[in-house]
């Protein structure tokens, strides 16, 4: 009998929470539409809003960028065969007939391809010994290729040494060698971040440096001779 009474009672309890439970969400569903009915306006306008910006962003990107960016690149494929003769300054300021890579950035700055251009204006201006121009344009290129992303931090380093930065630069190409870990571009900045150390005289920095090419890339051309660099290092420590 007792068993029973709580079987019973249990029963009207869990009932009553049921019960309790869809009034509050019946309450809470009742309170939403209410919300919504005197705000439909608002709401309204709100989506319509949100509509027309998206439509507008869609549109404007079809349009606008997609063509701006076909024109680029045919700019693009002309100062990029300057840069690769060396012909830097018809690279940079173009010839005439075809932009160079300042007027592309300026012309088309939001594609793509002028995104592209700061990389090769500042591998240009780096080539050309101006230095605070070609870090100001490798700063502005974005990228997440595997490879060009470290080479574009790491001529910022290069610019950084030529101008007798040293620590400046040894962070710079360390940043270069975690960018993008590889064998292939790690090692090399690795390499030219210890040697900057070493010009600074900060010999355990690059003892560290070094040590991390032979135990992390041990496989590559730069641990092949990296003894005598840790060697050297260590000598001109004490």
């Amino acid at each position: 009998m007792q068993s029973n009474f709580k079987t019973q009672t249990n029963l009207v309890m869990t009932s009553e929470k049921e019960e309790s439970g869809n009034l509050d969400i019946t309450e809470t569903l009742g309170k939403t539409e209410l919300f919504i009915d005197k705000n439909k306006k608002n709401i309204a306008i709100v989506l319509g809003a949100l509509v027309v910006v998206l439509g507008g962003y869609f549109g404007y990107k079809k349009f606008v960028l997609e063509p701006k960016d076909k024109e680029a690149q045919a700019q693009m494929f002309v100062a990029e065969r300057y840069f690769e003769m060396d012909s830097l300054k018809l690279a940079i300021n173009g010839d005439g007939n075809y932009k160079g890579f300042e007027a592309i950035i300026s012309d088309y700055g939001m594609t793509k391809s002028a995104n592209l251009a700061h990389y090769y204006l500042g591998m240009s201006y780096l080539k050309t010994g101006e230095f605070d121009k070609a870090i100001e344009h490798l700063k502005n290129f974005s990228s997440d290729d595997e490879v060009l992303k470290p080479i574009a931090i790491g001529a910022i380093g290069d610019a950084l040494m030529e101008q007798g930065k040293l620590d400046e630069a040894a962070a710079q190409y360390k940043l270069a060698a975690d960018a993008k870990t590889n064998d292939f571009t790690s090692p090399i900045y690795l390499m030219k971040a210890g040697l900057a150390f070493e010009k600074a005289s900060k010999f355990n920095e690059a003892v560290a440096i070094y040590e991390k090419v032979k135990t992390d890339f041990s496989k590559t051309n730069e641990a092949a001779n990296i003894d005598k660099y840790i060697e050297r290092a260590k000598g001109s420590s004490k």
